[in-house]
């Protein structure tokens, strides 16, 4: 590109990706969507040729066929030896003189912190799942395998529906205590009752993704009131501050001001009870910490994090910043 210390950026999740390419002055001068990100279903190789696609894309945009260093934040890599192995793979595509893989909650964590000289925070991420990593300047981390119940997991969209639904099909038998869970789930298919919405489900009349769907019914039952709902909510933020009080903790900043910053489809959608709950929890347990929610996109943050690793001075952080803040949704 004629300029050294510039980056190209990946977050990738499991649904899409998104890649730009930054110059070493903070300007985006190529940018691409791709699809997901999901190396333990079809292997890692061809998990990085998706990334491929999209980093063909944004380089040719760019007018380069490389660039100085790789920062990519990628779903799925959740354990240290999976970041190495990602990393390698990465390594051998030839993108960048360096390569550095991260979990893909450290972009929203980098994406949350206002210190941009400074990136030291936790950040706890709950979209379809639910993690939590916290950072300091001197490149010590807090993190949690996040990697589903055998990890300690709970929450997360995908977990919030299925306890709904777990729930409602009691309410619905006899076995559990009544909930509006019962008639709202189903209803939101524009099925009669739980067996009939049980039944789709387990025929693939209904695709297994679509259980996202049901989270926001969850909320919107608890809002008018049920109390299965409700404390459905009311865990969710007990493990939301659970999280983020212990990677506080590991990293000796729950007696400091610091950055809680709250991210993922989740916890961006501001759910009333979701959002006082978590707030008023942290101010009893880490009365100093600032929790914020991030609603730019976190390839802002695997931007922010290349641009930390190249040494870039803090006016290139805030030209980055104002351009995914100008346009969170958009380039």
């Amino acid at each position: 590109m004629g300029v050294g210390g510039s980056v190209l950026a990946i977050d990738a999740g499991n649904s899409k990706t998104d890649v730009a390419v930054v110059t070493a002055d903070g300007r985006v001068v190529g940018a691409a969507r791709g699809g997901g990100f999901q190396p333990p279903r079809v292997g890692v190789e061809p998990a990085v040729d998706v990334l491929a696609r999209a980093v063909a894309a944004a380089l040719t945009e760019a007018g380069t066929d490389t660039v100085d260093h790789v920062s990519a934040c990628l779903a799925n890599a959740d354990l240290p030896v999976e970041e190495r192995e990602l990393a390698q793979a990465l390594g051998r595509r030839g993108w960048g003189t360096s390569v550095d893989v991260r979990n893909d909650t450290f972009a929203v964590l980098r994406a949350g912190l206002l210190e941009d000289a400074e990136p030291r925070g936790v950040a706890v991420v709950c979209g379809a799942g639910i993690n939590c990593v916290g950072m300091l300047p001197d490149g010590r981390t807090a993190r949690f395998p996040a990697i589903g119940r055998i990890s300690g997991d709970w929450g997360g969209g995908g977990g919030l529906a299925e306890e709904a639904l777990w729930h409602a099909a009691r309410a619905e038998d006899g076995r559990g205590g009544p909930t509006a869970l019962r008639v709202a789930l189903p209803g939101h298919f524009g099925l009669p009752s739980m067996y009939a919405l049980i039944e789709a489900l387990h025929l693939g009349r209904i695709a297994p993704a679509r259980r996202h769907e049901l989270t926001p019914v969850l909320f919107a039952t608890a809002a008018a009131g049920d109390a299965v709902a409700r404390s459905l909510v009311d865990r969710m933020a007990d493990e939301v501050v659970a999280m983020a009080t212990v990677a506080l903790d590991r990293l000796g900043l729950l007696d400091e001001e610091a950055p809680v910053v709250l991210g993922g489809s989740v916890l961006a959608a501001r759910h009333p009870q979701l959002d006082d709950r978590i707030r008023s929890l942290l101010a009893k347990r880490a009365p100093k910490a600032e929790p914020r929610v991030v609603l730019a996109r976190p390839v802002l943050g695997a931007a922010l994090l290349g641009l930390d690793r190249t040494g870039a001075p803090p006016d290139t952080h805030a030209r980055i910043r104002a351009h995914y803040e100008d346009a969170p949704h958009g380039r």
